[in-house]
């Protein structure tokens, strides 16, 4: 998996605000995939992990909270009321909030080990 060090300026700035909203909810574990040119339904998956379904469901809201203040609403949202694995779809990218285990699980990073990795620091 080839990893580089993120550089916030270079995002979309939804993404970006994305991004520091799941930092400003202790979000652990924070990833982008950059997947432009190895898929076609996205240019990024970010990905993070909450510590509990009460703060997954959090973090999934302060996204939606900071996101629909510029007027950019998800196309849909999966998974809310199970609480393991929060779905945001913005189109340009797919925000992802895992519990541990099901981070764990699915592994997406794995998954799409073509990626580029960008690791975000909390």
């Amino acid at each position: 998996m080839k990893e580089r060090k993120l550089s916030l300026s270079t995002l979309d700035p939804a993404l970006r605000l994305a991004v520091e909203a799941t930092r400003d909810k202790k979000a652990l574990d924070i990833v982008v995939l950059d997947l432009r040119g190895i898929a076609s339904f996205t240019d990024y998956f970010l990905i993070v992990t909450g510590g509990s379904h009460r703060q997954i469901e959090t973090i999934a809201d302060e996204i939606e909270e900071k996101l629909r203040e510029t007027k950019r609403r998800p196309s849909h949202i999966e998974g809310y009321p199970r609480g393991d694995w929060i779905l945001m779809d913005y189109v340009d990218f797919v925000v992802h909030v895992f519990t541990p285990t099901s981070r764990s699980y699915y592994n997406l990073e794995r998954l799409w080990g073509d990626a580029k990795r960008l690791a975000v620091a909390s």
